[in-house]
Order: structure tokens, then sequence, then C-alpha cells
């Protein structure tokens, strides 16, 4: 069915930059070349961090994805050396095929464009993913018994139905009332310990990060070496960054970093060569370049040892023990969107983002950082839920207390928080094409199931 133009222009207006479609003109050499890179990634990070098998990721993963790429990656081929931990997808006969490799702790690193297989020792680590942990939610995994009510059974279901979005594919559905799992459910081919990709909750994350790192930048014009003395990009500041009010150009809607999720790209190459097209902090405009930069810029401002340690210092905190952020062939952290997480670990972080990030009576974001990226301040999308700093905000507008905010990203990645109600509902999805989940009339569903009386 031919979908017309201005039904693409409101689309994209609505939507999460990295879940944003755009047309493009038949495959060339280098959209060959990305979709190999997508293929690429997309089975390393699912073997390798998820377990997943190459059948699950065809049907998944791989079902649905952006146009341009979606009728190439069927037509290639993945080899898989798992005693490597690496996927090479050939597309030209004329250049080496696009790799992707693994190591623990680490993810999956996509190579850039004409790379030649590395080399390396076989891994230590078996095939397949780590289990629960021992201990007791939620820290762990023990203890965890959801006895759902029939109502929030009914709810929890009709996601698995698809009767929050026509089309759509949920696959994990955790809801957390009072600190414990009152609800769990998991589509086919996945469970609590089966990670997917988290696309951009991972900015949401970034937020978190930064703030742990350094709170008091956060005013302060961002240091980016490339941009000399006279650029007028100087004066963008680390809070224009997580509000995404750079003003900095980008030619896609929602400034899609196809280059660096597929193309081997790296964060410090691509994001930092955008120009001005409006003044910093005067227009909201989604784009992953804004949170890509905000990360760069951090880890040039604390230096590499604080920088490395970051992720694991707030996953190990958590018990997050089945998420991994990824990472360029720089060594980049990509967190606009290549962190590879569970629900439960998901449901884990909404729960610290609940507790004003605390965690077992240990406080490991500064008092009022998540008051301040969850609260409005200048420029703000023209329709839909408002934004504070990497955080999206509901209210009565849509149907929701106010104060709740989420994390949100492509193919159907939330984790909604309603403080009020004391409830953090995470959904997972592999939402496939134009196919939209509804999230804040299931979170008010979810709501007004566990709704006293």
């Amino acid at each position: 069915m031919r979908i017309l133009k201005t039904a693409w222009v409101a689309l994209l207006l609505s939507v999460p930059a990295d879940a944003q479609i755009v047309a493009q003109p038949s495959a060339g050499a280098y959209q060959r070349a990305v979709a190999a890179g997508y293929k690429a990634a997309l089975y390393c990070s699912g073997l390798f961090n998820a377990g997943r098998t190459p059948s699950q990721i065809d049907a998944d993963e791989l079902a649905g994805i952006y146009p341009e790429y979606d009728a190439i990656v069927p037509t290639l081929t993945a080899d898989v050396d798992r005693g490597r931990r690496s996927v090479a997808v050939a597309f030209d006969p004329n250049l080496p095929p696009r790799r992707s490799t693994w190591s623990e702790g680490h993810g999956c690193v996509s190579l850039p464009i004409g790379s030649m297989a590395p080399a390396g020792a076989t891994s230590a680590r078996a095939s397949g993913i780590a289990g629960a942990d021992a201990r007791r939610w939620p820290q762990g995994d023990a203890g965890i018994v959801p006895h759902p009510s029939a109502a929030l059974a009914q709810v929890v279901g009709k996601a698995f139905e698809a009767a929050y979005g026509v089309g759509s594919k949920t696959i994990g559905v955790v809801v957390v009332q009072d600190g414990r799992i009152v609800a769990e459910r998991y589509g086919h081919g996945f469970g609590p310990f089966v990670s997917n990709r988290t696309w951009s909750v991972g900015k949401s994350i970034a937020g978190t990060l930064i703030g742990m790192a350094n709170a008091g930048a956060i005013d302060a014009p961002v240091s980016i070496p490339q941009w000399r003395a006279g650029d007028p990009r100087r004066a963008i500041r680390l809070d224009h960054l997580l509000r995404m009010a750079s003003g900095l150009h980008s030619d896609t809607a929602g400034n899609r970093t196809d280059a660096v999720y597929f193309g081997g790209g790296t964060v410090d190459e691509q994001t930092v060569s955008w120009p001005l097209e409006a003044l910093p902090g005067t227009r909201f405009r989604y784009a992953n370049n804004d949170i890509l930069l905000a990360v760069y810029a951090t880890r040039l401002a604390i230096g590499e040892e604080r920088y490395r340690a970051l992720p694991e210092r707030l996953f190990g905190t958590l018990g997050m023990s089945h998420t991994v952020a990824e990472t360029d062939w720089h060594g980049n952290y990509i967190l606009s969107s290549q962190i590879w997480s569970t629900a439960r670990d998901l449901a884990r972080l909404g729960l610290f983002w609940s507790q004003d990030g605390a965690w077992a009576g240990q406080r490991l974001l500064p008092e009022g950082w998540m008051r301040r990226i969850t609260t409005a301040s200048g420029p703000q999308p023209a329709n839909g839920p408002g934004y504070g700093a990497t955080m999206w905000l509901f209210g009565p507008k849509q149907g929701l207390p106010e104060g709740t905010f989420a994390a949100q990203g492509n193919r159907g990645q939330y984790v909604m928080v309603i403080p009020s109600r004391r409830l953090v509902i995470v959904r997972r999805g592999e939402d496939p094409g134009m196919a939209r989940f509804d999230i804040a009339r299931f979170a008010s569903d979810i709501a007004a199931a566990l709704q006293p009386g």
C-alpha cells in the first residue's frame, strides 16, 4: 500500500529519531555496506550478548527494519565465527566483508568498511547467556514471584495481542509497584535473561551516567577539540545537548546516525562536523548527534579511566548483570542507542530513577539531578509529551498522573515511571516498520488495574 508523503511527515514529527523512517533511493554500494553492517552488528550482539539464534534474530531484530535496508539484509549471508565471537557479512566482491566482533563485558564493535579480519584469540566464555543472580530482588533475581490480579494480567496480556498498536510485537513486560515485581511476561524466544537493544532508551542512560560523572559542568559549554577558537558551536552547553537544543543542523529528521550505528564510523569523526542552523538553546530538534556529543565531551572532560568505569559503576551497583554498553572502534560509548539490556534490568533502572538516584542506601546521582532531567526547560517538542534532559515527560494530557516520565526508543522500548503511584512499567518490543505501541494508554491501563478497590 502506498503511503502519502504527508503521512510520512506526520509520522516523522511524532516519533523518536531512531524510529523515524525516511524513504531512500535504490541501493548503491554504500547502502549495501551499511546494510551488511546492520546485519553483522545485530547478529553479533544478538548471538553473543543475548544468546539468540540466527533464525530468531532474522524473525525479530531484523524484521521490519529501516526500508532502505529491509530488502537488502535478507539477501546477505552472515558468516558466524563462534570461536572468535565474530560475524562477517559479505556485500561486495571487491571489498572485505563487514565485520562485528564481541568481547566480554564490552559487547560488539563494528569495524569500518574495508577492514580486514582482526587477529585475536578465541574467547574463553562459552556461547550462551548468563543466568539468574542468586541475590534477592532488586539486586538479584531471587524472590521474584509475581501474582498479578486478573485485571492486571489481562492488561499485560493485551500488550502481547497487539491491542495497543496494530502490528506491534511485544517481547517483554515487567511491572514494578512499591519496589516489587507484580507482573512479568515474555514473548517467544525471550525471557528474563535475554537482552535486546535499548535503542534510544540509551539516551536516558546517557543522561544518568553524565550526572554520575560531572553534574557540576551541566551549564558550561562543552569542550570539543575540533571546534577551535572562533567557532560559534563553542557556545553549545552540555545542558543544550541533553535537551536536544544544540541548534546543530542534520540531514534527516532526528539526525539518524546510521554511519555510527552500522557503517563503522566513529563518534569523534561523525558527530563534530554538523554546522549550526539555530542559536543554541532556542530550538528543540530530537537528534542522536546531541547525545553522542554529550557523551564524547564527557569522555574528554573526565579522563579515560573514569569514562571506562562509568557504565559498570551503574550497572554493577544496580545488579544489571545482563546489560552491556557497546562502543565504536575508537572506544566511544554509543549511548544514544547501542546498549543491550533485559526488561528486568531496565526495571531496576526505573526503580533507581524513582528513588531519586539512590540505591540500597548509596547515592549515585547528586541530589537534584533527577529533578533536573525530568523538568522541561527551554524549547519543547511541538506535539506529544514534553522533554526534559534525556527524559520524555508525560502527564494529564496523555492520561497519566502529573510527574510521569519515561525513557523510550525505537522498535517499542519503554521504561515508564509514575512516581505518584510508586510504579515502574517496562515494555520491550521488536515493533516492525510502521507499527507503534501506545505506551501512554498501556501505562494508564496498568495503573487503573492496580488501583485499590
